[in-house]
């Protein structure tokens, strides 16, 4: 009989990134009066929602969803970078403000959940 491991924690934390990136993305839109349409928020949030894809691809971050480092760095660095690439590969803008904020944004979020979880686990435990 094969052992199944809990897959929840992976999930939880992989949804918990999605809702990060598409938050940062909602809130862009919002501040820049473009407004928050289904459409408009998947096509601001599409390049750095494939770049939060491969950081959990190329971090294997299932096997430690949550941890903030190496998992949420590598998430984070992914997200931002090849968010940035894809953005500029499809004629959106990539200011050098707009990295900047996009950077720390995502990454107040991106890691910011791991580090409170972390928390929670400690003070649980």
């Amino acid at each position: 009989m094969a052992v199944r491991s809990d897959t929840r924690p992976a999930v939880l934390a992989l949804a918990g990134d999605i809702v990060c990136v598409v938050v940062f993305c909602a809130i862009g839109r919002r501040s820049h009066a473009e407004g928050l349409t289904l459409a408009g928020v998947a096509e601001t949030a599409w390049p750095f929602l494939s770049g939060t894809l491969a950081g959990w691809l190329i971090s294997r971050a299932w096997r430690a969803p949550t941890a903030i480092a190496p998992t949420g760095v590598i998430v984070w660095l992914s997200t931002v970078v090849v968010g940035m690439l894809l953005r500029k590969a499809s004629s959106q803008g990539v200011a050098v403000s707009f990295i900047i904020v996009a950077s720390v944004v995502t990454a107040v979020l991106l890691l910011g959940w791991r580090g409170v979880a972390a928390v929670v686990r400690k003070r649980s435990g």
